[in-house]
């Protein structure tokens, strides 16, 4: 994923500043707004959900944005704050489940339930055999597959090695492999 880091810099330096503070939050959002959505919504699978997330994404980095200390890219500080509340809000649907249901289970079930869902059709088995990874796994797959992310920078992000991201990739793309062919 290329970003300009000299234009991310000058947009910090532009939040910083009261009198310039909104619009440069408003170029943010409008610059990173929808990869950070796709992020998260191979996460949560629901529009409605990922724009909620999404929007909290947004409360947090509005917040936190004044002490953003750019050790790392502002993309990898995004993406960290959208990962975090993609698992925070993930997590909280596992404990509203008042049944014992599995949660990537009924994920795969949500995706069956579309409209336009084709078992037959590789992209629509694809996202069933997602559905079926551990969420570490999964969102390993997401951003490699999806977003491209080198594991340089996803260790950042995920704060875990690089060796242990590219072992999760591994094993993520074995089970996917597994579940195409045999379903």
């Amino acid at each position: 994923m290329a970003t300009n880091r000299a234009d991310d810099i000058l947009l910090l330096q532009e939040f910083r500043m009261p009198a310039t503070r909104e619009k440069a939050f408003t170029t943010i959002i409008k610059k990173y707004q929808e990869k950070l959505y796709w992020h998260i919504r191979r996460m949560v699978i629901h529009h409605e959900d990922a724009n909620d997330v999404l929007q909290n994404v947004f409360i947090k980095v509005w917040n936190g944005l004044e002490n953003f200390r750019e050790d790392a890219q502002l993309y990898t500080w995004l993406y960290r704050i959208a990962t975090n509340e993609s698992l925070t809000y993930l997590e909280q649907q596992k404990k509203k489940s008042a049944v014992s249901i599995d949660s990537e289970s009924s994920m795969a079930s949500q995706l069956k339930a579309d409209k336009d869902f084709d078992a037959n059709k590789i992209e629509w088995k694809l996202q069933l055999a997602i559905q079926e990874l551990p969420e570490k796994q999964r969102l390993v797959f997401n951003l490699r597959y999806y977003d491209e992310m080198p594991y340089e920078e996803m260790s950042r992000v995920l704060d875990t090695s690089e060796g242990a991201l590219k072992a999760s990739y591994h094993h993520a793309v074995k089970k996917i492999e597994d579940f195409i062919l045999n379903h």
